[in-house]
C-alpha cells in the first residue's frame, strides 16, 4: 500500500497537466449513496421509472417527489476529506481540472473552480419548456415555472437524454490532453 501511495505521489508531482475524474464513491464518505454497489440508489429504485425523460412525462408527480428527497438530501451533506483535497490540489496547481459523473456539487462547495458536469447538477432546477433555470431549493414547493408554467426537473441528465455537449467536450479533450488521468470513486460502467 504504502509502494502504491508513493508511486501515485510521484506521478502526481511529475505530471505537467493532472485531470480527476470522479464518480458516485467520491461522495459515499459525505453520507451520499451510490449507484451500483449494494445497498445503492438503483437497488432500492429502478432508474427507468423515476430517472428517465418516461417518468418525466408519464409520472410527473413520483418524478417530483424523487427529485425533491435526492435535492434534500444534498442540501445536507457536506464535502469530504478527498474534495477539499482536489480542491486544494487545484489551488496549489496539482490538478488542472476535474471531470465528474456526480450532480451532488459537492466539488464546487469544497472550492474547486474547473469543474465539469457530464450529468448536470442538483443543485439548479431548469423548465422543460423554456429552459429557464432556479435555484434547486424552489423544488421544494413549486413544480411549474414562474415564466410560462411549464414543468421544472432538476438540472440533471436523465436516462434517455444526451448528455450536455460543453461538458462532453470539455472532458474528452481534457483527457485526451492530460499526461495524468485519476480516476476516482468510479467503476466506469456507466457511459459516459
Amino acid at each position: 500500500m504504502k509502494e502504491t501511495v508513493g508511486a501515485l505521489a510521484g506521478a502526481l508531482l511529475e505530471s505537467e497537466k493532472t485531470v480527476v475524474f470522479t464518480g458516485a464513491g467520491m461522495s459515499t464518505e459525505s453520507g451520499l449513496p451510490d449507484f451500483r454497489s449494494p445497498g445503492g440508489l438503483w437497488g432500492k429504485y429502478r432508474p427507468e421509472e423515476l430517472a428517465s425523460t418516461e417518468a418525466l412525462n408519464r409520472n410527473f408527480e413520483n418524478f417530483a417527489s424523487f427529485y425533491r428527497q435526492r435535492i434534500a438530501t444534498i442540501g445536507e451533506v457536506k464535502p469530504n476529506k478527498g474534495h477539499l483535497i482536489l480542491a486544494e490540489w487545484e489551488r496549489r496547481g496539482i490538478i488542472s481540472a476535474i471531470v465528474t459523473q456526480n450532480v451532488d456539487g459537492l466539488h464546487q462547495a469544497a472550492g474547486s473552480k474547473t469543474v465539469w458536469e457530464l450529468h448536470g447538477t442538483l443543485r439548479k432546477v431548469r423548465c422543460q419548456s423554456c429552459g429557464k433555470e432556479y435555484p434547486a431549493e424552489m423544488y421544494s414547493t413549486e413544480t411549474a415555472c414562474e415564466k410560462c408554467r411549464g414543468k421544472l426537473r432538476p438540472a440533471v441528465v436523465l436516462f434517455g437524454e444526451m448528455l450536455p455537449e460543453d461538458a462532453l467536450s470539455a472532458g474528452m479533450e481534457l483527457a485526451s490532453s492530460c499526461s495524468l488521468f485519476l480516476v476516482l470513486g468510479s467503476s466506469l460502467a456507466v457511459s459516459p
